[in-house]
């Protein structure tokens, strides 16, 4: 496969950035797009030019760091599949591929197709922990009963890899998909009722801290979300919200 690839090159955060337009040859229809990326880098050096910056760390669907928006969808354009998981035969020899970072003001650009997605952490310290007694006297999980609905929404949610596709999907840069999955995981489990009231609220209040913009309910979240987490997630974060609040 011959492509034009045009990437968004970016020195440093807060330096215009622009892109740029390579031409690939003889790509196997059966390498992943992060190999597409490599097989790219290995030309330009060869070149004497600077090879892209971007993301990568498992390749296997299930860290996330691999997050980009590939003509305009974020991990491009198959549903359920993390950009490390996509295959270059979903692409025609000729095509032209549009290659950006995740955009949203709470991931400054750190250079080309790298973001600093570092607002997720911060909100998962503000709340995402469940206390446990670690003095010897702790209790085995699988000792503990969890009627099966509430177990498999508590691992329906727990899937949340925390990429940022809902933040690079949203019209508002909203991070409430991801927020209210951290937040469900723990909802519907014995384990999470202790910090249940301080966690929900502390991470709210980190989330709106940190500049994500509000939800608006049109989807495009879920939509993108390469582990398809439902937006009813949101719907149990907001009710956590309320029932917190009210018990202050």
């Amino acid at each position: 496969m011959d492509l034009t690839l045009k990437i968004w090159r970016q020195k440093k955060e807060y330096e215009k950035g622009a892109m740029h337009a390579y031409q690939i040859k003889n790509i196997e229809p059966d390498m992943s797009f992060l190999e597409m990326l490599d097989v790219l880098n290995q030309k330009l050096i060869n070149d004497g030019v600077e090879p892209v910056a971007f993301d990568h760390d498992c390749r296997e669907g299930i860290c996330g760091a691999c997050s980009l928006v590939i003509n305009g969808a974020p991990h491009g354009p198959d549903s359920g599949t993390t950009t490390c998981q996509l295959h270059m035969r979903r692409f025609n020899t000729g095509d032209t591929i549009y290659i950006e970072p995740f955009r949203g003001s709470a991931f400054p650009v750190i250079k080309d197709l790298v973001v600093d997605r570092s607002a997720f952490d911060r909100i998962q310290q503000a709340g995402g922990y469940v206390s446990i007694n670690t003095s010897g006297n702790t209790v085995d999980a699988n000792a503990t009963p969890i009627p099966k609905p509430d177990a498999d929404e508590a691992f329906n949610s727990a899937a949340c890899i925390g990429c940022g596709a809902c933040v690079a999907a949203c019209k508002n840069s909203s991070a409430m998909l991801f927020v209210g999955a951290k937040v469900s995981q723990y909802a519907n489990l014995p384990q999470g009722k202790v910090e249940s009231k301080d966690r929900v609220i502390n991470m709210v209040k980190q989330m709106d801290k940190e500049g994500f913009g509000s939800c608006t309910n049109t989807g495009a979240c879920e939509a993108h979300c390469p582990k398809e987490i439902s937006t009813d997630n949101i719907l149990t974060l907001n009710r956590e919200y309320i029932k917190s609040k009210l018990n202050q």
